[in-house]
């Protein structure tokens, strides 16, 4: 069992002098102890006390082939010897751009972001402009960046959701523009009749329906049979575009996206995370008409470091490798990720506690909660946070590392002998609930 995390917390309490708040992103400090690491390879993590770690949090999610994959590092490093960018073209762009259409049912076009948060930005904007119209319709719960115009009911507290037939728009941050709640309108996820009476309310106005096609960011929620579809045909129905936002589960639940996975397309998505296989880069993809508004309709976009050779070379190397053998290795990562799930629902029978396991094998979310189906992010108020806080903390003392949220993610360099080990030292965390 791991003691102690002595250097973590020195470095920490060092970082706080300079870095604010001593992590770079404010969601890091939400782990039990924020954990300093200096190296990694596979599925495992080390950090600077010198303890290991079976990792589940694959960096928040973008690390879909593991630590140090032997092809990534070394295209890397080779690309490393080339100017890192040149602010003009290169053959990478198109390279990359035409393994992702061949990848993604909706990607007659792509353009390159460096986050997803910049990615949804530009689906934002192109809705509107193709349109005409000023609305974008989301759901509770879904999370699509920290933006003003996008962080609008991601968190909401109980006494601020309102009625569940006419949610309201809740802002996510203190210093928030107050209008991004003014264009937005909100839905409940996952019910196709009161997402019609939204819609006929704001009838000619809604520009874009965009969610997450799997609830990854509030629970792992999927969603019900036909519910995709439905929305696909609301959306049509009322001249609205649709946006799946799959920078969690695009090249993660199928080499295509969620899109492949449960056969409804998009007008356009977005992606993050796993396509460039740990280098920062992000993407949108779409309709060709839409995505030519930024050279034919007036549809302002840059950015200095968009299509940069070196995030390019990495998920050059990454698409190649999950769609190898006909996406062998998602499928593996997935497999093991069902394994792990059924593992932990019976550990958590065996010890007689509470437990939702909910989401696909490569990402899932536990929920320690005595409700039997989770469908909605407002669900997902009755969990026990409490009993999850301490079960991560003594996860992590067991040589296990989640998301600090109850999230757990599976890459392709898990194997059957790293699941065994996680069950058995997740048997000594519910124990010790």
């Amino acid at each position: 069992m791991i003691t102690t995390w002595n250097r973590s917390r020195q470095m920490l309490d060092r970082s706080r002098r300079s870095l604010a708040g001593g992590v770079s992103s404010p969601f890091r400090a939400k782990a039990p102890v924020p954990l300093f690491f200096e190296s990694g390879s596979g599925a495992r993590l080390r950090d600077v006390d010198g303890n290991e770690y079976i990792d589940y949090q694959l960096a928040w999610g973008p690390m879909i082939l593991g630590y140090s994959h032997p092809a990534m590092v070394e295209r890397l490093r080779k690309q490393a010897e080339k100017p890192l960018s040149y602010g003009a073209q290169h053959e990478l762009e198109f390279i990359v751009a035409e393994k992702i259409q061949a990848l993604v049912p909706c990607a007659e076009l792509v353009a390159f972001t460096s986050s997803g948060s910049e990615a949804v930005q530009l689906a934002h904007r192109l809705a509107r402009a193709f349109t005409g119209r000023p609305l974008i319709l989301k759901f509770e719960g879904h999370y699509h960046g920290w933006m003003d115009s996008a962080l609008v009911s991601y968190k909401p507290q109980p006494d601020e959701v309102g009625p569940r037939e006419t949610p309201q728009s809740v802002l996510g941050s203190k210093g928030q523009a107050a209008n991004a709640a003014d264009n937005t309108v909100v839905a409940p996820w996952n019910d196709l009749e009161i997402l019609d009476r939204i819609l006929a309310a704001n009838k000619g106005a809604v520009a874009a329906i965009m969610m997450e096609a799997v609830l990854c960011n509030s629970g792992c929620l999927m969603p019900s049979p036909g519910y995709l579809a439905g929305v696909r045909e609301l959306a049509d129905r009322y001249g609205a575009l649709l946006i799946f936002d799959e920078v969690i589960t695009g090249f993660r639940i199928d080499p295509g996206g969620a899109q492949t996975h449960f056969g409804v397309k998009p007008d356009l998505a977005t992606f993050g995370k796993a396509v460039g296989g740990g280098v920062p880069l992000s993407v949108v993809a779409g309709r060709a008409g839409i995505m030519g508004m930024m050279f034919t309709g007036g549809v302002v976009f840059g950015g200095t470091f968009n299509g940069n050779p070196f995030s390019l070379a990495g998920a050059d190397v990454c698409l190649d490798e999950l769609s190898r053998d006909g996406g062998a290795a998602l499928r593996h990562a997935n497999c093991m990720g069902e394994r792990l799930m059924d593992g932990i629902r019976s550990l958590s029978a065996a010890h007689k506690i509470p437990l939702q396991v909910t989401g696909f094998g490569a990402a899932f979310y536990l929920h320690f909660t005595d409700r039997e189906t989770l469908s909605s992010y407002r669900d997902t108020f009755d969990d026990n946070r409490d009993r999850l806080q301490k079960f991560l903390y003594a996860a992590m003392e067991a040589g296990v590392i989640l998301v600090p949220d109850g999230r757990l993610y599976v890459s392709a360099a898990h194997s059957e002998a790293d699941v065994a080990e996680t069950l058995d030292k997740l048997s000594g965390a519910f124990e010790r609930l």
